[in-house]
């Protein structure tokens, strides 16, 4: 989910899929840097690619491809023979005793499923096959193309399809056939019948209750658009992590957590559950010692097995956890901990990533915290000069030593809609929204993974994430209420190192985001690693690449990737992949089980059914661990003002442009309001012209808007700019200077793409900006570039 943020995907690149096309579909987004965009073009901006020339590949069908276009595409020639053989075998497994050629999709099932491709062969190779199976494949008539199919048998082994299996004849009755069949009739189901639905979940996942619901949704409180869930509940959902489950698989001796630091490749350290809740305790203990029950305190650091212990131990103890990215410049760090009133922060001393040591705690400081907890990246103590008022992590646990069993601690139970967690999520204007997480919230995201995803017990599960962000709280309750070992990697994500970790920990499920597997696979870094015991991928947080994503699948023999867009408020996705149905590059099969949606036109109507169509996406309220309150804003006029009233129930606001394909797939198209998602975080286009417009005395104002690249792919932040009278300026020279600017007071992370300076903006009658426009013109000025 952001994870940072659920969000996006991507669009077939053509109405009708044409991988004969390789410079557009292929890798015209791999290699070609689209140069600077001034009002006249470079000379850059005609020159074919170079990778465009090398990727040539033929104008054919599977069935024509031939030893000369093997080799070509990086196999030996006796290699390239014996591959050939088994291509053509495959095809004529495919097309049985038909005269006719098989549907692509069958013969790419064949291919899959006889193994002829290897996750050890060149991705040229892989890209040949696929796009020939796939050549005359017409997507506006069939929708996008699938790549992986559930098989009949494995899905009654799934989590979502064992339940189905007991409980879908008595909900379905004679409907019911069997998982596959009857997926999108459960899931119906699910929405008409939540409480059904929840019952079964609940069961399924370590949920335990210090006092039981009094039911699942009350809906009496008519003040409450989504209703009130278990009611009279009272709970701990930290708790539920840390203690055995109700499967014997989940117990004690089981592990927890496999991890591994960057400075030591060789060693996968691992702790189990009974281990993870004694240091929980621990650290509950010395918070004690420290806080105030009740207090707010902020985790600002790497996703690490302390993190992960410290997250769990302000909750299990009463507290509420502030997500701060570790990314963050001081400015935002300080208005996150003014908003959340935090009473203290957890850091480090330093950010180890690719062998370099990244100053934290100086940042930290320069946010003024009331006091900070300070862990050391290395060692066993910090290696900086501490303020006065702040502790080391040794100083603060001992604080515990006084106790006889400082190990040993009473969780603190609450009501279900308690706080326990306040994450931020930018809105269009001002400060970013602060999201309020209660014990339920967990139970949402960890019913996603167990459905959707099928994390269960056995599994190692492993996401490059923060709990800055909503994946890093999605990714640890995950684990822990499914009963999954988490796998942590302490260092950067970008390198062999981080592959080598997933291929040494065993890791079953990968999440990524997309920029993240395009890093990947350009610079080649994981040749050679094993990542075949992979069973499922995950993507969120931006707009994937089908190519990127073909790369990407291939590494485990082609299983599934299962795409996630929702948001840090929904604390879930509103629409995911499936393991019950077949899945395409970039594509969203299925709303989220329980989640009612509808796609809006420019009237604010539905659109009926099934239809494919493109509008902005309504939710229904009744939506178990959505936000119902926000600390800095008023949660009706964000969610839910202004939006239509259906089937008796007022929409719930969530700001996608939704496209429904022919075959129910679903592609986001962008926002319909003006933020913007950029390397996985949600920012607003005010919130970056708010910099812009104070980094150079020449600029008059700025607009801000991110698109999409050619070929699909993560967002590009381009910034036109309007100059005071009398002064000039280059947009290359603006392009470096505006990126240092952002990044020094908003993120490090984010980086201008463009430049494009013009003479006014275009507005609407009441001046008001019209970012829309200018998105759509630098849009087509970037597909007409990618046309040369």
């Amino acid at each position: 989910m952001s994870p940072r943020n659920p969000r996006g995907s991507t669009s077939i690149p053509s109405t009708t899929y044409q991988p004969s096309l390789p410079a557009t579909v292929l890798c015209y987004h791999q290699s070609f840097n689209l140069p600077q965009i001034n009002n006249k073009p470079s000379g850059n901006q005609r020159r074919i690619p170079k990778a465009v020339v090398e990727m040539e590949i033929n104008k054919k069908g599977v069935s024509e491809i031939g030893v000369h276009d093997i080799v070509r595409a990086g196999l030996s020639v006796e290699d390239a023979r014996r591959f050939h053989h088994l291509l053509k075998n495959a095809i004529f497994l495919a097309n049985g005793s038909s005269s006719e050629p098989a549907d692509p999709t069958e013969v790419w099932r064949k291919v899959v499923g006889e193994r002829v491709l290897q996750p050890c062969h060149p991705h040229k190779l892989h890209q040949l096959v696929y796009y020939s199976v796939y050549s005359n494949w017409d997507s506006s008539v069939r929708g996008p193309p699938p790549y992986w199919f559930p098989s009949q048998d494995e899905s009654t082994r799934t989590s979502l399809g064992l339940a189905m299996e007991t409980h879908g004849p008595k909900f379905l009755g004679a409907s019911y056939k069997d998982p596959l069949t009857s997926f999108d009739l459960f899931q119906k189901f699910s929405v008409i019948n939540p409480e059904a639905y929840w019952a079964i979940v609940l069961e399924e996942l370590s949920v335990s209750f210090h006092e039981k619901p009094k039911c699942i949704l009350d809906t009496s409180d008519k003040s409450k658009p989504g209703g009130t869930w278990l009611p009279g509940a009272v709970m701990n959902i930290a708790d539920c992590c840390l203690q055995p489950g109700i499967r014997p698989l989940k117990n004690d001796d089981s592990v927890a957590i496999v991890w591994r630091d960057e400075i030591d490749s060789s060693v996968v350290n691992k702790m189990t559950l009974k281990e993870l809740r004694q240091q929980v305790m621990l650290v509950a203990n010395a918070l004690d010692t420290t806080f105030v029950k009740g207090d707010t305190i902020a985790i600002d650091m790497p996703m690490t097995v302390h993190s992960v212990i410290i997250y769990l131990a302000i909750v299990f103890a009463g507290y509420v956890v502030v997500s701060i990215a570790d990314s963050f410049a001081p400015k935002e760090i300080a208005t996150r901990l003014r908003i959340s009133n935090a009473k203290g922060i957890f850091t480090q001393d330093f950010i180890l990533r690719g062998g370099r040591k990244v100053p934290l705690y100086s940042r930290v400081s320069e946010a003024r915290p009331h006091k900070a907890i300070v862990l050391p990246a290395v060692g066993n103590d910090v290696g900086i000069q501490l303020q006065k008022q702040d502790l080391s992590w040794k100083k603060f646990l001992s604080r515990a030593n006084h106790l006889e069993r400082p190990n040993v601690y009473s969780p603190v139970y609450q009501p279900a809609d308690s706080m326990t967690n306040i994450l931020f999520s930018s809105g269009t204007t001002g400060d970013p929204k602060a999201i309020v997480w209660t014990h339920l919230s967990p139970i949402r995201c960890s019913s996603d993974a167990w459905a959707h995803v099928d994390i269960r017990v056995g599994d190692v599960y492993c996401w490059p994430t923060n709990l800055g962000w909503v994946m890093g709280p999605i990714l640890l309750y995950s684990c822990f209420l499914t009963g999954a070992t988490l796998a942590l990697f302490h260092g950067s994500p970008l390198g062999r190192d981080f592959g080598k970790f997933v291929q040494d920990a065993g890791v079953t499920v990968l999440g990524t985001v997309p920029s993240l597997v395009k890093t990947w696979k350009n610079s080649n870094c994981m040749e050679g690693l094993d990542w075949t015991r992979i069973r499922s991928f995950c993507s969120t947080g931006e707009t994937s690449n089908v190519d990127d994503d073909l790369w990407l699948s291939s590494k485990s023999y082609y299983n599934p990737i299962i795409e996630c867009c929702g948001g840090t408020e929904l604390a879930s996705s509103y629409i995911q992949g499936s393991v019950l149905q077949p899945q395409a590059f970039g594509a969203f099969s299925t709303a989220s089980m329980t989640t009612g949606l509808v796609i809006l036109d420019e009237e604010g109507i539905p659109y009926p059914g099934d239809q494919p169509c493109v509008g902005e996406v309504g939710l229904y309220p009744v939506y178990l661990g959505a936000s119902d309150r926000l600390l800095n804003a008023d949660h009706d006029e964000v969610y839910f003002k202004g939006m239509p009233i259906v089937k008796g129930m007022q929409l719930r606001r969530h700001g996608d442009i939704l496209k429904r394909t022919v075959g129910g797939y679903f592609i986001v198209q962008g926002r319909a309001d003006d933020t913007m998602n950029l390397g996985g975080i949600k920012t607003s286009s005010v919130e970056i012209e708010r910099v812009c417009d104070r980094a150079d005395e020449g600029i008059l104002e700025t607009a801000a808007v991110s698109v999409a690249p050619p070929g699909g792919g993560p967002e590009v932040l381009v910034i036109f700019v309007v100059l005071k009278n009398g002064f000039n300026g280059e947009s290359d020279k603006l392009r470096v200077k505006l990126s240092k600017a952002i990044q020094t007071n908003l993120n490090p992370l984010f980086k201008v793409g463009h430049v494009k300076i013009v003479a006014e903006f275009p507005r609407t009658a009441s001046n008001k900006l019209l970012r829309r426009v200018l998105r759509d013109q630098i849009r087509r000025e970037l597909h007409g570039l990618s046309k040369l």
